[in-house]
């Protein structure tokens, strides 16, 4: 009788202790952040084209989580199958997907999510509303305040003298040099802004990234978030608070390719 008990309790132990080793086991998720410099690719020197197609491949991505807004994909893709070419008018302004990203996906068989909370109503607003903002003599303190962000971020990129360097574009540095500008819009105008406001576009921007990355969530595949540069900086805080995930850091494939 006593062994049976010291058995049961032997069981009992082993089954309590084995189900936090296999949560442990359970594989997280890659994540990467690729700032992008939208058309700056079709002429800078280093960061091109070329560069952007060789880095992908060396990433070798499962998912490309898109600057590009859901109801703009489909009509995308079925230009891009139709005859390798994209006419959707929001999509074609980002060479980065035309020229690089969708051809990729025959070679590397990737999907492309895509992720972007813009709406052309709402940038339509929000152009109208800063044009506004930019007439009105009561609001010309901030206007100005905003002006001169603007120009003091611009100042210190060109000292470094490596603006859209992909190396320095994937630093904390960079982020930062971006928030001079981008907290002092964000501070002044947001609410004002709606849905077009800074904040309020990286919370729909990252609401849908959310999304894809619950989906997927522990199953061990490489997410590429590709974006415009200015968004990395608050991307990456968001995604620091996630625990599935293994943030990967841009340099060592950036260094793979240099060296190739």
């Amino acid at each position: 009788m006593r062994t049976t008990i010291l058995l049961a309790i032997l069981f009992f132990v082993l089954g309590c202790t084995e189900k936090p080793n296999s949560a442990k086991t359970k594989p997280k998720n890659e994540v990467l952040v690729l700032g992008t410099i939208h058309g700056g690719h079709l002429t800078h020197s280093i960061y091109n084209i070329d560069y952007l197609n060789r880095l992908i491949k060396e990433i070798k991505p499962d998912f490309i989580l898109a600057e590009i807004p859901p109801d703009r994909m489909e009509a995308a893709m079925q230009g891009f199958k139709k005859d390798d070419s994209i006419s959707e008018p929001r999509v074609m302004r980002f060479p980065e997907y035309v020229d690089v990203i969708f051809p990729l996906t025959k070679e590397l068989g990737f999907e492309i999510i895509p992720t972007a909370g813009w709406t052309k109503p709402m940038a339509d607003e929000r152009s109208a509303k800063l044009k506004a903002i930019s007439k009105d003599s009561s609001r010309l303190s901030d206007w100005v305040a905003y002006l001169a962000a603007n120009k003091h971020s611009d100042s210190i990129y060109k000292a470094t003298g490596k603006k859209n360097d992909p190396y320095f574009i994937h630093t904390t540095t960079y982020d930062s040099i971006q928030d001079i500008a981008l907290q002092t819009y964000n501070r002044l105008f947001n609410v004002e802004l709606g849905l077009g406001g800074w904040e309020n576009i990286n919370i729909a921007h990252y609401w849908n990234i959310e999304k894809a990355l619950e989906k997927y969530r522990y199953q061990g595949k490489r997410f590429l978030i590709v974006y415009g540069a200015g968004h990395k900086g608050w991307f990456l805080r968001q995604l620091h608070k996630r625990d599935d995930i293994t943030l990967l850091e841009m340099k060592p494939f950036l260094e793979k390719i240099d060296k190739k």
